[in-house]
């Protein structure tokens, strides 16, 4: 085998995670009490919450979406209400099941959250609301927590299950 093929033979072995694509899925803001929310002091209470689902596309590429919404409340009302669900392509070849699902499931969200967060900024801000600066997540710390919780469920599950009568 020639050397040029041999280094192709390798180089297609190499364990592969590659940024494809990254785009915005689906955003919205909505002010339901303008502008009315305009005229009342400025006592903001702020709720994020977020999660990311994966779709598989082929073989070796994955769509990881990340959903963050954010709701911001002036004393009772909704001042506003902005979603944005970011998504990107990944291509993953040749890893394990464990590093795809860590992947997928942190590092891909790490990837896509900056956008997101920059796009709610930007919402926010163009409806006129004071700036919105989302604090990072650590979504590889949320992985491993979870991983965790899993991992202590399942431990539970089997001791309780060994500790059934035997009928």
């Amino acid at each position: 085998m020639s050397e040029n093929n041999q280094n192709n033979a390798q180089n297609a072995q190499q364990p592969v995670f590659q940024i494809v694509r990254i785009y915005s899925k689906d955003v919205s803001l909505e002010t339901p009490n303008s502008p009315a929310v305009f005229q009342a002091a400025w006592k903001p209470e702020l709720k994020v919450e977020f999660d990311s689902k994966t779709t598989k596309i082929t073989d070796d590429q994955y769509e990881v979406c990340l959903r963050v919404t954010v709701t911001c409340k002036n004393g009772e009302h909704t001042a506003f209400l902005c979603e944005v669900n970011q998504a990107g392509v990944f291509m993953l070849r040749n890893l394990s099941a464990e590093a795809m699902d860590y992947l997928l499931g942190a590092t891909a969200p790490n990837v896509l959250f900056p956008y997101a967060r920059e796009f709610i900024s930007s919402l926010v801000a163009r409806a006129t609301f004071p700036q919105l600066n989302l604090s990072p997540i650590n979504f590889e710390a949320l992985y491993r927590a979870r991983k965790d919780q899993q991992a202590q469920e399942a431990q539970k599950a089997a001791q309780e299950k060994k500790d059934e009568p035997v009928a």
